[in-house]
């Protein structure tokens, strides 16, 4: 059942309402909307755990309202110690994705938070950084109600995750994760979130915090040292994006798979679609998708290890050859590699149209599973992004970014209307924005439906055995007997709405009246709120 939209002056947009919540305060007290996403992105860490962290990493697209756009790149590094012989040396084959060996990548979420208060003063932000943090404190201080989507999205390496060091304490309850409704309180982030609205946000990496962190990674057996963190810095990146007819759509450059995202709205384009919720319209995304996620897989790694810009993907030549080589009524076949991830997406517009697109997470629910006793801290396990293949396009080395796949969008319509968009979804993230976008700016859906309308997901995603066509119950039985016989593999799963197809968001600035509208997925436990 889709959401009511949110019309206001200004807007946010969270898959948690407490979140929600978080970001409306600080509008309402003058804060600009990269303040009120620094406080959503701080409680939602707290109350959406399995989905993301204060040690975890971020991606942000900033856009001014005279035009301007910033991204900043708040993901983290390879520990000094984390090598593939050290991993070949325990017999590993792959990297793990659950215990102290998972946690091999810096978390640079805080960082992220830290460069964004830079611009956000810059702006004329002038809220400190108590007020911007307190609901984040009081959430852990004095507990919040799990959520419902915590249980439905932590069922993967289950074991491994629960014996996770520190993880049973933190998290579970006779030794299973409590039914949603249960308070929970995380004493010691509440702490760490105090030390950081006193001491500063760098106090994470070159502080009292970095230095609990440090020793309780240590103390684990994580790779991840000391002058990890203390060198640890986000960094403002240029942003890509590619010209469409009716708008430019924006997205993060490497080690962000963004390049997916437009590489599949500039394929589709070419296409020609004509109508909406048509076999056509399904099967010119999911081809133009497989042809995306092969170009991501040879060109996606650290941006120091580029071959190739980027940006030349995204040549009108190059997606007019590339948009070409699809069939109109057959399936190519495509052998996607599997992956999972939990993530948050989250917008925010203010009254002055400053707008904001963010990422964060721990991509799998919990990370790595090990939560740091010092400072109640869960640390992500992004470094199953790299490969223990030296010879292969993201290898594992000291220092190094893995594979991402958050990805953040952000567009501005020839009309002046501008759109704040995401999702959660792991590697199926560019899938789930070439949907909901592709309904709302090219077939006149509205943004409540936009997001609502059933989604589909291919590959072997979610810890799903085969690479099947995923779709929720909802669709037409008639499109998918077409899109069977243009040689997709049907799997229908059986439930109107799937966590697994996304926990998406939507906000856009109309100028003719100034008004911002806002909607987020009835698949998460969020919502949108105004002024």
């Amino acid at each position: 059942m889709s959401e009511t939209p949110v019309f206001s002056t200004a807007a946010v947009a969270a898959p948690h309402r407490l979140a929600a919540e978080a970001g409306q305060t600080i509008l309402a007290a003058g804060g600009n909307a990269v303040e009120a996403m620094v406080a959503m992105a701080a409680a939602i860490a707290v109350v959406y755990p399995h989905m993301n962290g204060v040690g975890g990493d971020g991606f942000w697209l900033v856009r001014e309202q005279r035009g301007r756009i910033h991204a900043l790149d708040a993901s983290g590094p390879a520990g000094s110690l984390a090598t593939i012989e050290r991993y070949r040396d325990k017999d590993y084959d792959a990297i793990p994705p659950r215990g102290p060996d998972a946690a091999l990548t810096v978390a640079g979420a805080v960082g992220g938070w830290a460069l964004a208060l830079e611009l956000a003063r810059a702006l004329g932000g002038q809220l400190p950084l108590d007020l911007l943090l307190g609901d984040a404190i009081r959430f852990a201080r004095n507990g919040y109600a799990i959520g419902a989507a915590e249980g439905r999205n932590a069922q993967l390496e289950q074991d491994a995750l629960f014996s996770a060091p520190g993880f049973a304490e933190a998290f579970l309850v006779d030794g299973k994760l409590p039914e949603a409704g249960t308070t929970r309180r995380n004493l010691k982030l509440a702490d760490t979130l105090e030390q950081l609205a006193h001491a500063g946000l760098t106090d994470f990496y070159r502080g009292d915090v970095g230095r609990e962190i440090a020793a309780d990674l240590e103390r684990i057996g994580s790779p991840i040292t000391r002058k990890d963190l203390e060198t640890y810095r986000a960094r403002v990146v240029q942003p890509l994006s590619v010209r469409l007819k009716r708008s430019t759509v924006y997205n993060l450059p490497p080690p962000s798979q963004g390049l997916a995202s437009l590489l599949i709205l500039g394929m589709f384009e070419r296409l020609n679609v004509r109508h909406g919720e048509t076999p056509e319209h399904h099967h010119g995304l999911i081809e133009a998708a497989k042809r995306a996620f092969a170009i991501r897989d040879r060109v996606v790694t650290d941006p120091r290890e580029l071959t190739r810009n980027p940006d030349d993907w995204l040549e009108p030549a190059v997606l007019e050859r590339e948009a070409g080589l699809i069939e109109a009524r057959r399936a190519a076949p495509f052998p996607p590699r599997s992956s999972e991830g939990d993530t948050i997406w989250m917008g925010c517009i203010d009254k002055g149209g400053l707008a904001v697109s963010y990422i964060q997470s721990v991509y799998w629910a919990f990370g790595s599973g090990c939560v740091l006793p010092a400072t109640g801290i869960h640390w992500h396990n992004r470094g199953l992004g790299f490969s223990l293949d030296p010879k292969s396009r993201n290898p594992l080395e000291p220092g190094r970014k893995p594979f991402h796949t958050l990805n953040p969008g952000l567009a501005v319509f020839n009309d002046g209307r501008v759109l704040s968009y995401g999702t959660m979804g792991g590697e199926g993230q560019p899938q789930i924005l070439g949907q909901i976008f592709t309904r709302y700016a090219d077939f006149g859906m509205g943004l409540a439906d936009a997001v609502d309308a059933p989604r589909w997901l291919f590959g072997k995603s979610w810890g799903a055995p085969s690479a099947t066509l995923k779709v929720e119950d909802r669709f037409d039985p008639a499109l998918l007997r077409t899109l069977s016989g243009f040689g997709h593999p049907i799997q229908e799963l059986g439930r109107p709405y799937a966590d697994a197809l996304g926990h998406a968001g939507m906000l856009v600035k109309h100028p003719r009246n100034g008004r911002v509208e806002a909607v987020h997925d009835p698949r998460s436990d969020g919502g949108s709120s105004g002024l």
